[in-house]
C-alpha cells in the first residue's frame, strides 16, 4: 500500500494556508500561484476544495512526457518530475485528467505535488484538518472516480 493526501472538502475552511505553506516550502516565497495544491471556491455550494496531485496508478503526465522527465517511485507510489529533464513542453499539464498539474511562466517549470517526499507541508499545518496523510486501501480507484464525480457536479453548479 502507498500513502496518500486524502482530503476532506467539509472540513476545509479556505484558508489557504496549504497553498502558502506549498510554495513557501518548495521555493522559498509565498506565492499561491507557485503552490502544487489550489483550494477551488464553488461559492454557490458554499464549500472550497483543495485540490493536488491524486499520484494516480498510471500516470498520463508520465505517459505523455517525450523527455521520460517523469518518473513514479514503485515503492512510495509518488511521481516526480525532474527538473533538470523537462523541456518545459507542457504536455503533461494538457494530460492531467484532473488539472492538478501547471506551469509556472515565472519559474519557468512545472508545478505537481510530490507529498514532498512523504512528508507533505500542507497536511501539516492545515488549521481544520481537510487534509491527510495516510495509507490508501484497495479502494482508491473508487474514492478517485467520486472525486472526480464531485468536482464535475460542482463544476455544473457552478456554470
Amino acid at each position: 500500500m502507498s500513502k496518500g493526501i486524502v482530503i476532506s472538502p467539509e472540513k476545509c475552511t479556505g484558508c489557504r494556508t496549504c497553498e502558502l505553506v506549498c510554495s513557501f516550502y518548495k521555493i522559498d516565497e509565498f506565492n499561491p500561484k507557485d503552490a502544487a495544491i489550489s483550494v477551488l471556491s464553488y461559492d454557490e455550494a458554499g464549500i472550497q476544495v483543495p485540490m493536488t496531485c491524486l499520484q494516480c496508478d498510471e500516470p498520463h503526465c508520465m505517459t505523455v512526457c517525450t523527455v521520460n522527465a517523469i518518473t513514479k517511485d514503485s515503492k512510495t507510489g509518488i511521481v516526480h518530475v525532474d527538473g533538470e529533464k523537462c523541456i518545459g513542453c507542457k504536455m503533461c499539464v494538457s494530460a492531467c485528467p484532473f488539472g492538478n498539474m501547471t506551469y509556472s511562466s515565472r519559474q519557468k517549470k512545472v508545478i505537481k505535488c510530490d507529498l514532498c517526499d512523504g512528508y507533505p507541508q500542507c497536511v501539516r499545518l492545515c488549521p481544520s484538518g481537510a487534509l491527510d496523510y495516510k495509507e490508501l486501501d484497495s479502494s482508491l480507484q473508487k474514492r478517485k472516480n467520486i472525486a472526480s464525480q464531485f468536482v464535475e457536479t460542482l463544476r455544473e453548479g457552478a456554470k
